[in-house]
């Protein structure tokens, strides 16, 4: 029987899923790719950089292969990119069927739509380009190539997978690089369950993610993406310590390394796991140790 189901990975501690904007435009052709297979519908999604939720329907392990698929195909992508090896065998993936009347569902969608909010990283959803932030309620659609266009080699080339030239062809790539998902996500059911743009706002607005905005705004949490934390680390190894890696530092410098990073970016201890690649009790004490 098809139920709807939140699907969410674990946070990495020690890495990301995505390191530049190159992998996260390869992440949402992925995502595309999976969504053409057709055995699951989906109805919203985001990809942060050290984990990913989906709000999908179908049967429960349909909507199990097609994460567990799309974990597998990225995977090869980071082992041929950077060199890793099974580095997200471990990431563990939580499926939580959606169960109650459909206001459960609006808050799930709308617990996922506030993920990139919640993180500090944009004022709003729509404003976030790694997932359905813009897509419900939206007249201005995005405008792109439709895949016909493209000649196989190149959409292959472009997509990082054989698999592209299967896709359908009215299908569009926008100007970032990716497949719109408006062509595969649910938009119209998605909006007929919210029923306005008013109703919608408003689950965002009393989302648990939303409160975990507000109240991060008191704390001062850090407003820098991992992304924009890691392109400066070479620079920061290499001003400071005359190295080209976190390894290559004695400990004595890698507690002064995380104690620039905490000052320089107003990083906490978790995200500077995340983006040296260290475990976070191992960033607390060289950070106690600063």
């Amino acid at each position: 029987m098809k139920k709807c189901y939140l699907v969410t990975t674990d946070h990495l501690e020690e890495g990301l899923w995505f390191r530049d904007d190159e992998d996260f435009i390869t992440g949402m052709n992925y995502v595309a790719i999976q969504a053409a297979k057709g055995r699951v519908t989906v109805l919203a999604f985001i990809l942060m950089s050290n984990h990913l939720h989906f709000v999908l329907n179908g049967r429960r392990e349909d909507v199990r292969d097609f994460i567990d698929t799309l974990k597998g195909r990225y995977s090869r992508y980071l082992h041929r990119k950077y060199g890793e090896k099974e580095f997200l065998r471990r990431n563990h993936v939580d499926l939580q069927e959606v169960e109650g009347m459909e206001d459960a569902v609006r808050r799930v969608i709308a617990y996922v739509q506030m993920n990139c909010v919640a993180a500090n990283i944009c004022l709003t959803p729509d404003m976030y380009p790694w997932g359905t932030g813009c897509l419900f309620f939206n007249p201005a659609r995005k405008a792109g190539i439709r895949i016909d266009q493209l000649s196989r080699r190149r959409l292959i080339k472009l997509m990082h997978s054989n698999e592209a030239g299967t896709l359908p062809a009215d299908w569009v790539i926008g100007p970032e690089g990716y497949i719109l998902p408006q062509c595969y996500v649910n938009v119209r059911y998605v909006e007929s369950l919210f029923g306005a743009p008013s109703r919608m706002q408003y689950f965002l607005n009393t989302s648990s993610k939303a409160q975990k905005r507000l109240e991060g705004i008191s704390r001062n949490l850090p407003s820098f993406k991992d992304q924009i934390i890691l392109a400066a680390l070479p620079d920061l190894y290499r001003t400071l310590f005359g190295k080209k890696h976190f390894g290559d530092l004695h400990p004595h410098e890698q507690a002064e390394c995380l104690r620039q990073i905490r000052f320089r970016f107003s990083a906490d201890p978790k995200q500077i796991a995340r983006v040296v690649g260290i475990s976070y009790a191992d960033a607390a004490k060289l950070l106690d140790r600063a």
